[in-house]
């Protein structure tokens, strides 16, 4: 922290950015917190607090998740499979062509199961 800046104050921003992201990373990846659940929220504040958004907020979503796997999270088998798949769709390289968008509305169709 500079000198002179309000310790408090700048953790008071902190949170409230940390949230601000956390909330938008739910709107462009709406599929985590359904995933999640209310372990959304409070797993994502715990992994922005060290981490800076690199890349914009798809790729932080992506960040998160792998986060979270790494670490063998969520613990309940159906939504680590979940987690992990949807992690595996958008994590390498996306089809191409008219089809591609078929392919994606199957696949998001198959997490919310």
């Amino acid at each position: 922290m500079p000198e002179g800046f309000d310790s408090r104050r700048l953790g008071v921003q902190s949170r409230a950015l940390a949230a601000k992201r956390a909330g938008v990373v739910a709107k462009v990846a709406p599929e985590l917190p359904e995933i999640l659940g209310r372990e959304f929220r409070p797993a994502f504040l715990a992994y922005a607090r060290s981490r800076p958004m690199n890349g914009g907020y798809c790729r932080d979503a992506l960040d998160f998740v792998e986060h979270l796997l790494i670490a063998g999270r969520p613990e309940d088998p159906v939504a680590h499979r979940r987690l992990t798949r949807w992690w595996q769709d958008r994590s390498g390289n996306r089809p191409q062509g008219p089809a591609a968008r078929l392919v994606r509305a199957a696949r998001h169709a198959l997490v919310r199961r």
